[in-house]
């Protein structure tokens, strides 16, 4: 019944999202999930909702939650922006910071959404080729536009961009805003929130679903001067006045409190990080420096990816294959547990042969 769609409907190529098989017994290595379970204090905090809290409406401001968060990161309260997941934060952003007459920058080889998201608000858009080597180069931004994104460290590649080469990034763009995406920084970068009180220009966007294993939850967040933050504000309650439920907003103070968990959890998706990476060249793949919970990598000459991605999962291993310009030769491999990367290196030799 595409008959009732609007023209723009028609128009739009959606975000094809990683697959989610139903199926319990798989390696599920394809969405950059954490392999480890959140801190038991989310848990506890969860539990501990009540009947009241939930026949209210929640804080539409999120008032507890942007006071944590502002004590955590060394900010303001109001320097901090929520929304139901990262990708909605996005969305409000492109919308109210990056629709402008000049085209936005992005890299060639970044997050898919970005010129979904372009079309679905009229923004147009250049993307801006990657290194031989998959980095940015900083230097090709400085030209006109409308609004910059970079995700940091960038996906799929994994690759980190300093904050020396943020800062000059900030400095040749300084009419513009710049949005550095930060979904994989716990990882192995540091934040460039710690620039933010130095740039008017800079939006950072943060999600808890990675390194604090809340995926199921959907809690976003951006960071930037006041100014900025206001503009994003507008635009939510013009959307949605209660992105975040009542459980959402406890459930990650409880989740800031914990921070030996987290630095836990975080150490050991890096040492299997290093463990996945030497396993896989020992094979003869070739991987890409990570700082995020992922590896990029490439079985090399003889070898078919899309091939392999198959092959994989037939045995019930399932990681991302991407048939895109210039990256159809590599997959993207979550860091699992151990005992799942050890699935994935043992299964490889016999399909590899």
């Amino acid at each position: 019944m595409s008959r009732f769609w609007s023209d723009l409907t028609r128009r739009l190529t959606p975000y094809v999202p990683g697959e989610q098989p139903r199926h319990q017994r798989l390696v599920k290595l394809n969405t950059n999930e954490a392999p480890y379970p959140p801190s038991p204090q989310v848990l506890a905090a969860i539990q501990g909702i009540d009947g009241e809290a939930l026949r209210r409406y929640p804080d539409p401001e999120s008032t507890a939650l942007r006071q944590a968060l502002a004590k955590y990161y060394g900010l303001a309260a109001d320097q901090v922006f929520l929304g139901n997941g990262s990708d909605e934060v996005l969305a409000h952003t492109f919308l109210g910071l990056l629709q402008q007459e000049q085209p936005l920058l992005f890299p060639d080889i970044s997050y898919s959404f970005y010129p979904v998201w372009c079309q679905l608000y009229g923004i147009d858009f250049e993307p801006v080729p990657l290194g031989e080597d998959f980095t940015v180069d900083v230097a090709a931004y400085a030209r006109p536009n409308g609004g910059i994104i970079v995700p940091n460290p960038n996906a799929p590649t994994g690759i980190l961009l300093g904050l020396a080469d943020i800062r000059r990034l900030l400095q040749a763009n300084s009419d513009r805003v710049v949005v550095i995406d930060e979904a994989y920084i716990d990882f192995g970068g540091e934040s460039a929130v710690t620039l933010i009180n130095d740039f008017a220009n800079l939006l950072v966007v943060q999600t808890l679903s990675k390194s604090r294993a809340l995926a199921g939850l959907r809690v976003g967040m951006a960071f930037g001067q006041v100014h900025l933050i206001d503009g994003l504000q507008r635009i939510k309650n013009s959307f949605n006045s209660y992105p975040l439920d009542a459980i959402a907003q406890r459930a990650v103070i409880a989740s800031l409190a914990d921070e030996d968990w987290f630095q836990d959890s975080r150490d050991k998706v890096i040492a299997t990080r290093a463990r996945l990476t030497r396993g896989l060249e020992s094979l003869g793949f070739s991987v890409l420096p990570s700082a995020a919970n992922f590896v990029f990598a490439t079985p090399g000459p003889g070898c078919d990816a899309q091939a392999l991605f198959l092959a994989l999962r037939e045995q019930g291993i399932v990681v991302r294959y991407f048939d895109k310009p210039r990256i159809s030769d590599y997959l993207r491999i979550t860091v699992g547990t151990d005992e799942q990367c050890d699935a994935l290196l043992e299964a490889l030799p016999a399909l590899l042969a």
